[in-house]
């Protein structure tokens, strides 16, 4: 049986990504730096970049490297510089491995020339990545959503705190007016797509978009309604909106929204006009899922750095 190796594959995309391969009679293996228990059939090995032989000695025998590695925020040791060196370690460590074929997820509009540290860290990646000599493959998502198995709709991070807030706050400022759009892909679609590219032979770069385009507004009104909150929503300038969820963040002890990942959407980063990467609407999904939305608070910094208190 094949066997293909997944970075992180407990996390959000990484399940959503070792279900799709084992549906298509994959042998999976996962490397991470989390490991748990009752992996059942996934070969669970260390993600460990200070150890490259390692790395290597831990893809030998793969046939793709799926990974879904990065840094969203600094924290602690994890930086974005450290999310580059260690994604062009891990991907040298899979061509010294024989890995035959290298499937990347990046962002949207990923350019090592970009003004934003997220973009040109993903760009500066995928150069090196390209460098390789190993085949490879790219799919640049923006916002995900969709359930996983374990977290159900609080997965999908940026909606489902969304909805928290309607829930909670009795007004909801919109930055710049929401005018800005988003082309986010529901995760079962961004797998089936990797999947699909892992099984190809050629280079390839892909913008992995949803099929809706809503504004930013027009996706918070959505959720707004999906939910019966009563939030008032108001437009409040731009500039506002890092400190506001800073002081949020600080609240709830988590890293609510980062100032580039405001400005990056609001300077249109998180969409794009290629053509849908999969079918599953964004706001059909938000009607279907109302009732779930935002019941609870997902936090980010208790996900991935604060294992103890989930």
């Amino acid at each position: 049986m094949p066997t293909d190796v997944i970075t992180g594959a407990f996390g959000y995309s990484g399940a959503a990504i070792a279900r799709e391969l084992r549906a298509a009679g994959r042998q999976v293996r996962t490397l991470t730096g989390h490991p748990r228990a009752g992996a059942g059939d996934i070969d669970t090995r260390p993600l460990d970049f200070s150890d490259p032989a390692a790395l290597a000695k831990n893809l030998s025998g793969a046939h793709t490297l799926y990974c879904t590695y990065w840094v969203r925020f600094a924290h602690g040791s994890a930086t974005r510089e450290s999310a580059v060196t260690n994604s062009k370690v891990l991907f040298d460590a899979a061509a010294h491995a024989g890995v035959e074929r290298i499937v990347y997820v990046s962002i949207l509009h990923a350019d090592p020339a970009s003004r934003y540290p997220y973009f040109s860290g993903k760009g500066e990646v995928e150069r090196h990545l390209a460098a390789t000599g190993v085949p490879y493959a790219i799919a640049r998502p923006s916002i995900l959503f969709g359930s996983s198995a374990d977290l159900g709709v609080a997965a999908s991070v940026l909606l489902n705190n969304i909805a928290w807030l309607l829930r909670h706050l009795p007004v909801f400022g919109i930055g710049d007016g929401g005018g800005y759009r988003i082309r986010p892909i529901h995760v079962d679609d961004l797998a089936q797509l990797l999947v699909r590219l892992g099984g190809r032979t050629d280079t390839v770069t892909v913008d992995a978009v949803g099929p809706d385009a809503p504004t930013f507004g027009e996706t918070v009104r959505a959720i707004r309604a999906a939910t019966g909150s009563r939030s008032l929503l108001v437009p409040v300038p731009g500039a506002l909106i890092p400190p506001l969820a800073a002081v949020l963040g600080a609240a709830l002890r988590d890293v609510l929204l980062t100032a580039e990942e405001y400005r990056a959407m609001r300077d249109g980063l998180a969409t794009s006009d290629a053509p849908a990467s999969g079918p599953t609407s964004l706001m059909d999904w938000i009607a279907a899922h109302g009732a779930e939305l935002g019941r609870t608070y997902a936090n980010e910094l208790d996900r991935h750095y604060r294992p103890a208190a989930r």
